[in-house]
């Protein structure tokens, strides 16, 4: 049997994808290739137990790939969360129709497994740490409601059509191959300048961070040890870390020591949610906590974008 992975050519699909292959399962990479298309291309096709599929999994037909698979590992989608101010159908087409299009799949095929990156954006403005079992769940981004939304299709489907899901809302996730985020934007910043150092917001916002190597433990961790219809786990670190200390990393590892100037506020844009713990100890029972807090996972990650660019 094959494991399909949707997105597998982004920044957390490239991981899971090296983590599968590592294990010794045949891959089914389906992507559009809209980023790190070449190096993707370059880094994996020569590699056993390992295909490639061109697919528009928005437009195209592609249900019969699904044919004779057993796991999907739903890592497509569109994680700006900003670029809903911008374009309000972006979420709605490549997060919530996609993912349409995946289960439908799924379901003319009897596949029976789906794995769903969701986000810790679908609580909302939550007390922290927030539990697994918070609500009333109120997102306040375009971005977290396409999340709340795909997870709630998620269990629908399982339920009537006796699949089994599993749903990990991740903390913000760093590491090695970012294409965006607080600290590639900020190294694109000091690049352009070492002078001067714009930040979102007062700089007081506090966010968890999680490594993408513990990130991927995680994930294929509670794939294997639990098995429920619809498994739902929080992912994250134990700790948080503020915009300015990100912005202070950056400028240390790059050897700068620009001027900060704030845009102001306690959010960096609409849709911002200023504060983000997440409680992992449903996934501690489960048998996995993090390696890495925020505070190393944004050193490591700085250190490892500033090799590529370097």
């Amino acid at each position: 049997m094959s494991t399909i992975v949707t997105g597998g050519s982004g920044f957390i699909g490239s991981h899971l994808v090296d983590r599968l292959l590592e294990r010794g399962e045949k891959v089914i990479v389906l992507d559009n290739l809209s980023v790190n298309s070449n190096e993707f291309l370059e880094t994996y096709l020569d590699k056993p137990n390992f295909t490639f599929q061109k697919v528009d999994l928005l437009k195209d037909d592609f249900s019969d790939l699904f044919n004779g698979v057993e796991t999907i590992w739903h890592m497509a989608a569109n994680p700006d969360v900003r670029i809903g101010i911008e374009d309000t159908r972006i979420h709605l087409e490549q997060n919530i129709l996609v993912t349409y299009n995946i289960l439908e799949a799924m379901r003319k095929n009897r596949v029976k497994e789906i794995i769903f990156p969701s986000s810790s954006v679908v609580y909302g403005e939550a007390k922290t740490p927030t539990p697994e079992d918070y609500g009333p769940l109120k997102p306040i981004s375009l971005y977290g409601a396409s999340k709340l939304a795909c997870e709630a299709l998620i269990s629908a489907y399982c339920h009537v059509f006796d699949m089994r899901g599993w749903v990990f809302r991740l903390a913000n996730v760093i590491g090695p191959r970012s294409m965006h985020g607080v600290i590639y934007d900020f190294i694109n910043k000091l690049k352009n300048n070492p002078e001067k150092m714009e930040i979102l917001g007062d700089g007081n916002q506090r966010k968890s961070y999680i490594y993408i190597d513990d990130c991927i433990d995680a994930v294929v961790l509670l794939k294997e040890k639990v098995g429920d219809m619809v498994n739902v786990f929080n992912v994250g670190s134990e700790d948080w870390v503020t915009v300015k200390r990100i912005a202070e990393l950056v400028s240390e590892e790059m050897g700068l020591n620009p001027r900060f100037e704030f845009t102001g506020g306690e959010r960096g844009w609409r849709g911002d949610v200023p504060l983000m713990l997440l409680s992992i100890d449903r996934i501690k029972l489960a048998g996995w906590e993090p390696k890495y807090g925020s505070d190393e996972a944004v050193r490591k990650t700085v250190k490892s974008l500033l090799e590529v660019k370097s």
